[in-house]
């Protein structure tokens, strides 16, 4: 029975150590980017948005979808970077975890 005690205490271990790189995920921001620059957007690595700049020059009515397009690009590259942001962070966390191979986290 103490090799289950052994694996429920990895659990547990686990687990603590995901509530703290989920966490700590809030606090990393990424920047997507669009239109060269003129529009951006900060998330966090967990995809929440922080900000968004517009530059002055898309501020036209001639520009609206152009400006729309740009929106929707910035906030996607975001996202993936939020993403990859979060994934390496994670990996970071669980590295030295005896985990099984195979084995995917979270839960």
């Amino acid at each position: 029975m103490e090799n289950f005690e052994d694996i429920m205490k990895a659990a547990q271990n686990v687990q603590e150590e995901l509530q703290k790189a989920q966490a700590s995920l809030e606090n990393i921001e990424v920047e997507g980017v669009s239109g060269g620059g003129l529009v951006k957007v900060r998330a966090s690595a967990k995809g929440i948005i922080k900000g968004v700049q517009i530059d002055d020059s898309l501020m036209t009515p001639d520009e609206k979808q152009v400006l729309e397009d740009l929106i929707a690009a910035a906030l996607n590259d975001a996202r993936v970077k939020a993403d990859a942001k979060s994934q390496e962070e994670m990996g970071k966390m669980t590295s030295g975890l005896p985990l099984p191979p195979g084995f995917k986290l979270p839960f």
